[in-house]
């Protein structure tokens, strides 16, 4: 068998290891070659890749951004353009233009109002809100009950009664606010214009909507619970809140009037109920104590959990009236059944740089009403001696 020889360039004949070094050194040369090559290959499907996957990215990323910012130049400058250029998908807030002016605030600024509505003292949190998208919202209550009767086997089945069922209607008011700030202040970049908007304008609505759903008189604003008038518990008719007396004029004869409170009110709604009143007739309320000398009233075990007044939770409504002579200074009911809060989820905010030179006036609108729903679910406590 003839043996293959290997040489040199200079035509000398290859010792085995250069031999062996020689062809090693080939077949590196060849791997690092389609390395290099696949490398580019990589290298150009990535580019391509994020080249097509860029525009989904940063869809996802500032899916809001453009409302925020034009938004934000529209209150800085007045700029509208951009406004009025956008387009926003039918789920969205809508940029179109109301018929009295303005734009929808962007989605963040209004989420930061209603977060703060939510968390103040107001019936708000214990009442039934509902969105709508009409200019008022209807209530169906069914407060009587239908006939009844004992059927025999082979007796006839009589016609029994039919229940009458109510309609209370809720009209959604204007609730507005109107801050303003200066020119030169808007021009500052650092100025948080949004967050200041919206913090004015929750606490300005948040006090109005607090007022009137304990006091409100139905006219312009929601009618608050306190407006109707109110009989002897078990003597009220539909249209009337039942009340208890405390036993002495502008004060408690004991604490037997809260007991007597708390089972003037249906079983049915008593799960469900919650103490209303203000902060000096709670502190009045806190030095009650029964025959054993045990306070009625105990502080919340958890943080953010309300006080509780014989085993029920307590809202503080500043707006609750004093402890006076025939005063209802305490209330307590279902107030999710016993009042309605109507609410249209839009808040609308109108630039007016001219009305008030050299600040620029923010007009902010928002429709609510409110009003009682269901009259059983609510029975106050009036400080009279009988």
């Amino acid at each position: 068998m003839r043996k293959t020889e290997s040489q040199s360039r200079t035509g000398e004949e290859l010792s085995p290891v250069a031999e062996v070094k020689q062809a090693v050194a080939g077949f590196m040369s060849d791997i690092q070659q389609r390395l290099q090559q696949q490398d580019e290959k990589m290298t150009m499907m990535e580019r391509k890749t994020m080249g097509l996957m860029r525009p989904q990215l940063a869809s996802n990323a500032e899916a809001g951004a453009p409302h925020q910012k034009a938004f934000d130049a529209y209150l800085r400058s007045g700029d509208d353009d951009a406004l009025r250029g956008l387009e926003l998908e039918g789920k969205a807030m809508s940029s179109a233009v109301a018929a009295d002016g303005g734009y929808l605030v962007d989605p963040v600024t209004a989420q930061n109002v209603q977060s703060v509505l939510a968390s103040t003292a107001s019936i708000r949190a214990v009442a039934n809100v509902v969105q709508v998208e009409a200019t008022s919202f209807d209530v169906l209550i069914d407060h009587t009950d239908i006939g009844h009767g004992w059927a025999t086997e082979t007796g006839s089945t009589a016609e029994t009664g039919t229940p009458a069922i109510d309609r209370i209607t809720i009209p959604l008011h204007e609730l507005s606010a109107l801050p303003k700030a200066s020119q030169r202040l808007l021009d500052d970049s650092a100025f948080d214009i949004e967050g200041w908007l919206a913090g004015r304008i929750a606490d300005k609505f948040a006090r109005a909507e607090a007022a009137a759903f304990v006091s409100g008189d139905g006219v312009d604003k929601p009618k608050g619970f306190l407006t109707y008038t109110s009989a002897a518990a078990g003597s009220e008719t539909w249209g009337e809140l039942g009340h208890v007396v405390s036993g002495a004029d502008g004060a408690f004869a004991g604490a037997e009037a809260i007991i007597d409170l708390i089972y003037a009110l249906g079983a049915q709604y008593r799960a469900n109920g919650t103490f209303v009143m203000n902060s000096k007739t709670a502190g009045a309320v806190r030095k009650l104590k029964d025959n054993d000398g045990r306070f009625l009233w105990s502080d919340g075990l958890a943080a953010a959990e309300p006080a509780r007044l014989l085993g029920y939770p307590v809202l503080i409504a500043e707006d609750m009236p004093d402890i006076d002579t025939w005063a209802p200074a305490i209330a307590f009911g279902d107030f999710s059944a016993g009042y309605t809060v109507a609410e249209r989820p839009d808040l609308r905010v109108l630039r007016d740089p001219f009305s008030a030179k050299p600040h620029v006036l923010f007009y902010a609108t928002k429709r609510v009403g409110g009003d009682v729903s269901d009259f059983a679910a609510i029975k106050l406590l009036k400080f009279a001696a009988g």
